[in-house]
């Protein structure tokens, strides 16, 4: 039966194509609008770890003014000093943990006949490769000497071993950076989370760092933070000695904590390091450290903009526009079969039937405006890129999940409009239809 009522609305819909062809336009703008901004805000909320999203946490210490917040809604600073990051590496109980922060680098190619070129470092702990699953090409990150005693390793990406070495196995070799030679350790295979959960604060969509070093060679090395860097009181003179003692929070902190009890535990760590830093002067707001999981920490860092929440609403609004328009063609459509509508209920066919058979030929409309809608989400989402160049190349793309969305919302958006066209036109009653025959 199925089959027949395709053939049925095949029929129907070649009869009147400038029509159907109408209903399919007004379909597929619907779809094509609507799920590019679902795309989008899809790809930007998913959860970009979702193996391990329950059990890494973002660290939060109340270290800020004591006269004011850090920021508008009351929570803490949303980054650590340097000092409370060192002494947490030291002393925090957690199953893995890693303080980091962004930073800018020139890198030398071992080929005198390369020039030099900037590049975007990570000075870390060994236990990041671990705590957020980054895959390794070659060889492995480094160990705990290497992080105690600030050994000149580093660890490239893909591409920049590709950009330095030619993709060849280079563990061992040397790389200079700002002038100093470090030895690979290791090349971390393709790994580009997005959004970049680990530091949205320098940008949640940015490409991950094409060196990871050692988190001592950040001070060894005299390297520049490309973060960013609040202070809520100046920093004293003294040199670099005095912005490390400073109470400028810019250090991401991470820890992976498998269950309640570990996180507890944790907290309980924190806030006891908080009274024993009240005791010497420091953290001098009222007790307030926090435990992000990775989906609230981007909530909390707004990953995804208001901007493009709000546009969700008005893209649905747009597709019930369609809608109504593809309502009022089919209404036109049906109506204009009552007379052979009226016949087929004189021969003996059931009112269910023929409503079965019109709302076959609604979602058929429905498929080949859902199809259509797709390609134009897909250039819509050409669009977007091309209006944020090199920023969301990485992120903004149609998968298959999206795919089957858009058709089951055209599909489903369809039907739903051919109800009441399809209900006015199998209401005839078929002697009224008989005597204009």
């Amino acid at each position: 039966m199925f089959g027949y009522y395709i053939r049925l609305a095949a029929i129907s819909i070649r009869k009147n194509p400038a029509m159907s062809l109408l209903m399919v336009i007004a379909i597929a703008l619907g779809i094509g609008t609507c799920m590019t901004i679902i795309t989008v805000n899809y790809v930007m909320a998913k959860d970009p770890i979702p193996a391990k999203s329950a059990a890494l946490f973002a660290v939060q210490l109340d270290t800020w003014d004591p006269n004011q917040p850090a920021r508008d809604d009351g929570s803490p600073p949303n980054q650590v000093t340097y000092l409370d990051a060192l002494a947490l590496m030291e002393k925090a109980p957690a199953l893995r943990q890693a303080a980091s922060t962004a930073v800018s680098i020139v890198i030398e190619p071992a080929n005198v006949e390369s020039r030099p070129f900037e590049a975007q470092g990570r000075v870390t702990y060994k236990d990041f490769f671990a705590m957020f699953d980054i895959p390794f090409l070659y060889g492995a990150p480094w160990d705990a000497e290497a992080d105690r005693d600030g050994e000149h390793v580093i660890v490239l990406s893909r591409e920049t071993n590709e950009r330095l070495f030619g993709g060849a196995d280079s563990v061992g070799k040397h790389v200079r950076i700002n002038g100093n030679p470090l030895t690979v350790i290791g090349v971390l295979d393709t790994w580009n989370p997005t959004p970049k959960f680990f530091d949205p604060i320098s940008g949640p969509f940015n490409r991950a760092e094409e060196v990871y070093m050692p988190f001592p060679l950040f001070r060894d090395l005299s390297l520049n933070n490309s973060g960013s860097t609040n202070c809520w009181k100046p920093v004293e003179s003294g040199g670099p000695d005095a912005f490390f003692n400073s109470e400028c929070v810019w250090i991401q902190f991470w820890a992976e904590l498998p269950d309640a009890t570990a996180q507890s535990a944790y907290l309980d760590f924190l806030d006891a390091y908080a009274m024993e830093q009240k005791a010497l002067g420091r953290f001098q707001r009222p007790l307030n450290n926090r435990l992000s999981d990775v989906n609230q920490w981007m909530d909390d860092q707004r990953v995804v903009q208001d901007e493009a929440l709000m546009l969700v609403p008005v893209a649905l609004m747009f597709l019930a526009v369609c809608l109504l328009n593809t309502i009022g063609l089919l209404l036109a459509k049906f109506l204009n079969k009552t007379p052979e509508i009226g016949l087929r209920r004189a021969l003996g066919a059931s009112r269910r039937t023929l409503f079965m058979q019109y709302l076959m030929e609604s979602g058929c409309i429905g498929v080949a405006g859902g199809i259509v809608g797709i390609a134009l989400t897909w250039l819509g989402l050409l669009g977007i890129k091309a209006l944020f160049s090199g920023v969301l190349d990485d992120l903004i793309r149609l998968d298959w999940q999206m795919v089957g969305t858009a058709i089951v919302l055209a599909v489903f958006s369809s039907m739903a409009a051919g109800l009441y066209p399809t209900w006015r036109a199998c209401s005839v009653e078929p002697a009224s239809q008989l005597k204009l025959q």
